[in-house]
């Protein structure tokens, strides 16, 4: 299982003074340096963290993959055609959330987005869609023809007790079994951490954790070297007991 490190919130430092400190592609040299597998940045319409600017230098920089995090707007869209990533994953996104609050609708939206992917994927970009652990979610992402789909953990990483815990999690299960057997390949992330990671680690069949706001969290007192590489032992400890 693959870890991606999403260097948002290094940019989220940096524009509360709009300075040039922190700078999140240090940041992704140092993370890839610790061993992650991709970087991972959401370029917002509003532009509260990253900005076009990083956008380029990262995809001048990073050595792994780059996957830029979007959703449908022209401009973005416009600016992922340039840069062209390793990887668009697309997202919903509303400018009054503090984070994503939830999935993309592919069945409400499949005809946008089934003509945007085959503008990516035209020009070599693979496409990642964000979902629900949703059956019939995941049967419209196949229908439109996505190379991945992320599946939403942020439910179950905000579960107020044990119970609700489990059954998020059996969704989360069971909606990467049913995604695998129809042929498409399966990440997963949202509000995962040090602690409530393990449970997911041992889901077989996902590839990759795309993991943010935990990991520059603990950089402030550990540096973000140190940090990705605790996630990544993590991560791998649980896979092999899994095993």
């Amino acid at each position: 299982m693959k870890l991606g490190v999403n260097v948002d919130h290094i940019a989220t430092l940096r524009q509360a003074r709009r300075g040039k400190y922190p700078d999140p592609v240090e940041g992704a040299i140092l993370a890839e340096l610790a061993g992650c597998d991709s970087i991972v940045c959401h370029l917002r319409e509003d532009r509260r963290h990253i900005q076009e600017r990083d956008v380029y230098l990262l995809r001048k920089t990073v050595k792994t993959k780059f996957n830029l995090e979007m959703a449908l707007h022209e401009d973005i869209i416009k600016i992922a055609l340039d840069v062209k990533p390793d990887q668009v994953t697309i997202v919903p996104e509303r400018r009054e959330e503090l984070t994503t609050e939830g999935g993309l609708d592919v069945v409400r939206f499949s005809e946008i987005i089934k003509e945007y992917m085959k503008k990516f994927q035209g020009n070599g970009i693979k496409v990642s869609l964000f979902i629900e652990p949703d059956f019939s979610q995941i049967e419209e992402s196949k229908r439109v023809g996505a190379d991945f789909i992320e599946l939403h953990t942020g439910r179950y990483a905000d579960a107020k007790n044990e119970d609700e815990m489990y059954k998020e999690l059996n969704k989360i299960i069971k909606a990467t079994e049913y995604a695998i057997s129809i042929g498409l390949r399966v990440n997963a992330g949202h509000g995962l951490d040090y602690k409530n990671v393990g449970n997911i680690c041992k889901i077989k069949g996902i590839e990759e954790l795309n993991i943010g706001y935990s990991i520059i969290c603990r950089s402030v007192y550990v540096g973000i070297y140190q940090a990705v590489k605790e996630m990544k032992e993590i991560i791998d400890k649980n896979e092999r007991k899994d095993n």
